[in-house]
């Protein structure tokens, strides 16, 4: 079998939502002891949260391995933005370059100039991953407007959070 044939990178239908359900459960343990106790909760997304993310026009892609889905990432378009959402490989998947390959893949099919990104402020595994992938924080008065704006979640949520902003390779 090719390498090729091993390993696939693809927009994910709804048959797949079983799985990126799993990975994102499976990966967001990493945050559990970590984001605010009163942030955590089990299962970290629920199926009926999924699915609003979907049905608020996130575009999941994913990472296949020999028939198995063992990473997702998604893009949304908001106005004049595009977000990266919901970025998580299976923990034993991790720290083999999944996130990268599929992080490359999305970054060009962004149509808006403004791409960013939000995760836990103290998250600093996810934020050192994005700044080595071209993005930059944006200062706490500027994560907060644009948390407002373009996300929808719990002010808590807002007051945790960090945004990164990927910047043009001249701009670094």
């Amino acid at each position: 079998m090719l390498d090729s044939e091993k390993k696939m990178l693809a927009q994910l239908s709804l048959s797949e939502f079983d799985a990126m359900l799993d990975i994102i459960n499976d990966a967001a343990q990493a945050y559990k002891g970590v984001i605010p106790d009163d942030r955590w909760k089990e299962p970290y997304m629920s199926k009926k949260e999924l699915t609003d993310e979907i049905d608020s026009g996130v575009q999941f892609y994913g990472w296949t391995e020999t028939g198995i889905l063992v990473g997702i990432m998604g893009i949304q378009n908001i106005n004049d933005v595009t977000l990266i959402r919901h970025a998580y490989v299976l923990t034993k998947h991790q720290r083999k370059g999944i996130g990268k390959r599929l992080l490359e893949h999305l970054k060009p099919l962004a149509p808006t100039s403004e791409v960013l990104v939000g995760t836990w402020e103290v998250a600093s595994w996810a934020i050192n991953f994005y700044e080595k992938h071209g993005f930059r924080l944006v200062s706490k008065e500027e994560t907060d407007r644009l948390l407002r704006k373009y996300w929808n979640i719990p002010e808590r949520q807002i007051q945790t959070s960090v945004v990164l902003k990927l910047v043009a390779p001249d701009a670094k």
